[in-house]
């Protein structure tokens, strides 16, 4: 019987590289996203104070929740940083994905306090300047612009920048409602259609957020991939790598989307064969084709080992 947990050193190294940049440039980016949005947060509540407006302050509050969020997203591309211990052998990667947990369970949270300030205007409808509100909000517009341009270009495969570009992408939303709003207010004094805007934005919100808090769920209960389909990469590797017998005990996951993680069980078609050669045939194969980075790989050689143990 054999283990093997070696990597291709080259492929290894190479990945490690291309991740710690990646979330370097991810950490920059999300900075850059707070800073501007922390900023603007201190502008509305002062705009808000000044013009009375309880929507430009309720929308404060709501970049409240996004400057949080923001901040924890940079905590987790800085935590991510640490290398592997003894407490954690896989290292920090896995803490992104519990940021944008709590980040997506954060704006189903967002979404709540919306709906019910909406309920609350509906049946006491607030006076608002829309003049002052329709500046405050037109700045807000093109600072949300500025975070959403920085975050959107990043790696969207990250669930942590998906996380902070969708709080953005709420303020963005809110922005827009607020200054359509804010028109209508000053030409026709109808104030309803402040509450009834921001429904809509939180519906919008809401989509986006439970999808963020299923994937990342998904990820933190080691689930395969989404699009990977067990049966036909067991079928591939047999008939594509010259040597493999039969393949069980198949377990696929990842740290992140990005980083996936296999454990299998293997028997050689033919005794005699050089295991090493055909496991390194299978890994390569598994980089190459699925993006698997790192494989734990039992031979078996009499009989499955697992299937022995009493």
């Amino acid at each position: 019987m054999g283990h093997d947990h070696d990597h291709h050193g080259q492929d290894h190294d190479h990945g490690h590289s291309h991740v710690h940049e990646a979330n370097e440039s991810n950490l920059k980016r999300v900075m850059v996203a707070l800073v501007l949005t922390g900023a603007f947060m201190v502008v509305e509540i002062v705009g808000g104070i000044i013009s009375g407006s309880l929507a430009l302050l309720a929308d404060a509050g709501h970049m409240l929740t996004d400057t949080m969020a923001l901040a924890l997203a940079a905590m987790a591309f800085y935590v991510c940083r640490r290398p592997p211990d003894g407490k954690l052998t896989f290292g920090y990667q896995r803490f992104q994905i519990l940021a944008a947990f709590v980040n997506g369970l954060s704006l189903i949270a967002v979404v709540g306090w919306i709906l019910f300030e909406a309920v609350n205007r509906f049946l006491s409808p607030n006076e608002i300047l829309g003049e002052t509100m329709l500046a405050v909000a037109t700045a807000g517009l093109v600072v949300n612009l500025l975070s959403f341009a920085v975050l959107h270009t990043g790696d969207q495969e990250n669930l942590n920048i998906r996380g902070a570009a969708l709080h953005v992408a709420g303020d963005l939303l809110g922005s827009v409602a607020a200054i359509v709003a804010a028109i209508v207010i000053i030409y026709t004094g109808w104030t309803l259609i402040d509450p009834i805007l921001s429904v809509a934005v939180a519906a919008l919100i809401l989509k986006s957020a439970w999808s963020l808090v299923k994937r990342s769920a998904h990820v933190l209960l080691e689930g395969a991939p989404e699009w990977l389909n067990r049966e036909v990469m067991q079928e591939r590797i047999v008939r594509g790598v010259p040597g493999v017998g039969e393949i069980h005990h198949v377990h696929v996951w990842g740290l992140t989307p990005q980083q996936l993680m296999l454990t299998m069980h293997m028997s050689l078609s033919e005794k005699g064969q050089s295991q090493t050669d055909v496991l390194r045939d299978v890994k390569q194969f598994l980089l190459d084709e699925y993006g698997i980075g790192h494989a734990t790989i039992e031979v078996d050689v009499e009989g499955c080992s697992d299937q022995q143990i009493r």
